[in-house]
């Protein structure tokens, strides 16, 4: 007999970058176990993430963090009724072992396999927090590797109103941070500095800020930080790492603000969802979060342990795409330059 769509148990795995998760949710929006096996400590002391040393963490934690996720959801592997994976964008070895990983156990299971874009997974992560949202509405998605403003039309219909021309804001904060002697990772530390410093003290630029532009550049803003530290330190002064921060952050938040809302006007919708790692981010947040009540838009965004990178979101989304179809075959190759494109299907 078939299943009813809220009694679908999809198992899901996530290996994109530093992180190896595994999850099972039940129809799609319960989370029954989201396991998470951070690698933070062992790249800490690189200032960043070192792909092969990633990889081969991602081949030790893979069976044990998917054993844990199938434990702590009380259930039986056999009671899995669809795989989905994480397959782009992200580091190709990383994303490989997610990818075999799955492929292993959908061909093992004889159960459908899902190749989910991660960037999708992100938007995805506001309905685990949110369980009455539904589209359409707009999505901020910022995180280390893209920033995208994506009109969702549907579950399985995006359109993609703008994305970034060089790096993305959760780039530019982690080299920002670095330049500055921060630990990795950077983005919290400099949300924390800047909390106590004065965003106004130093005027840093914007880029792509004329009416209607929805795409984002913050390559010139980081050139102007790095001027700014060097100048500075050639003239002896000391920083003021505070206000640097506070001045940075305000910069990228600025733009980021500005143009979510001008898409929220263009497209009449009423409410607006921020999603990827760098939702995590609390200057970000409160500015959305004040923007939207002055404006009467409702505004949604994930819990924190959602906003990272997890195999929950990745499974609600593969939920949706498995209602519309959206299967993929054992052929599923691994896609480390996935981008986020317009979907109707």
């Amino acid at each position: 007999m078939e299943k009813n769509e809220k009694e679908i148990l999809t198992l899901a795995v996530e290996s994109s970058c530093d992180e190896t998760s595994a999850a099972v949710l039940k129809g799609g929006r319960t989370v029954l176990s989201n396991i998470i096996s951070t690698q933070i400590p062992v790249h800490q002391k690189f200032g960043g993430v070192v792909p092969e040393i990633a990889s081969r963490k991602h081949i030790v934690n893979i069976l044990p963090v998917v054993d844990e996720a199938v434990r702590q959801a009380g259930i039986r592997l056999q009671d899995i009724d669809q795989v989905a994976v994480t397959y782009g964008p992200g580091l190709v070895g990383a994303l490989l072992v997610g990818v075999s990983a799955a492929k292993a156990l959908a061909f093992s299971l004889d159960v459908p396999l899902i190749g989910v874009n991660h960037l999708e997974g992100h938007i995805f992560a506001n309905f685990l927090s949110a369980p009455d949202l539904e589209p359409p509405f707009m999505a901020l998605v910022v995180s280390g590797g893209h920033t995208a403003l994506v009109d969702v039309r549907g579950y399985n219909h995006f359109h993609m109103m703008g994305q970034t021309r060089d790096d993305a804001a959760g780039e530019a904060f982690d080299k920002i941070a670095r330049v500055m002697g921060l630990p990795y990772p950077g983005g919290p530390r400099i949300d924390a500095l800047a909390a106590r410093g004065n965003a106004m003290a130093i005027d840093f630029p914007q880029a792509l800020t004329e009416k209607g532009n929805y795409e984002f550049s913050f390559s010139g803003l980081k050139s102007a930080v790095l001027n700014y530290i060097n100048s500075e330190k050639m003239k002896g002064h000391a920083l003021n790492q505070p206000d640097i921060a506070a001045s940075f952050q305000r910069s990228v938040i600025e733009v980021l603000v500005g143009k979510a809302f001008q898409a929220v006007q263009e497209t009449g919708r009423s409410t607006l969802v921020l999603a990827g790692g760098v939702a995590a981010n609390s200057g970000l947040e409160q500015r959305l979060r004040e923007e939207a009540e002055k404006r009467g838009v409702r505004f949604c965004y994930p819990d924190r342990i959602l906003c990272t990178d997890n195999a929950a979101m990745i499974g609600c989304r593969g939920f949706y795409q498995s209602l519309a179809g959206g299967f993929s075959d054992l052929y599923l190759n691994a896609v480390p330059g996935l981008s986020l494109t317009d979907r109707n299907e």
